[in-house]
């Protein structure tokens, strides 16, 4: 199983590569691509389309500003796609969150964060949709909640005294 993570610039890459280290701890197969809602439709709607029958089961899409990247490839894919907004100059990023969360009826983007928190989560996420059918998958969700929640516990020694 594969995830398939494209951006829609190069000046994305240093937040995907959040999701990129995830997947990698995660022994998550994946692959990268840059395609642009805008500038390369043709390629973008080709590789949605593909996806399945080339062993990808998710894609996560990073786009800014107008980020239609993930609803382009929404539009075709037959696999799961999580959008990560991408923070901008003007807005914040809120220009990309609308962007990417306000899909037609029919049309569903998974919607994480804005930035490196959502290029994380949305490797999270594509683990979480991948272990519903692999147990290897599940049991490395399992133990990453686990780490999780051991980080937490360890903060509270000491506290009081």
């Amino acid at each position: 199983m594969k995830v398939g993570v494209v951006m829609g610039s190069l000046s994305d890459r240093p937040v995907m590569d959040e999701t990129c280290k995830l997947l990698e701890e995660f022994g998550i197969e994946y692959e990268v691509r840059i395609l642009s809602a805008h500038r390369t439709p043709d390629e973008a709607i080709s590789y949605a389309r593909e996806a399945y029958d080339r062993g990808i089961r998710v894609l996560i899409a990073g786009a800014g500003g107008a980020a239609h990247l993930a609803g382009v490839l929404a539009g075709v894919a037959t696999v799961p796609v999580i959008g990560v907004p991408m923070s901008t100059n003007m807005m914040g990023g809120l220009d990309s969150l609308l962007s990417i969360v306000q899909m037609p009826s029919g049309v569903p983007v998974a919607t994480v964060a804005v930035g490196k928190a959502g290029a994380k989560n949305a490797a999270v996420l594509a683990l979480t949709i991948l272990s519903v059918s692999d147990e290897k998958c599940h049991g490395k969700l399992v133990e990453y909640k686990e780490k999780m929640r051991a980080s937490v516990l360890a903060c509270n020694e000491g506290l009081n005294g």
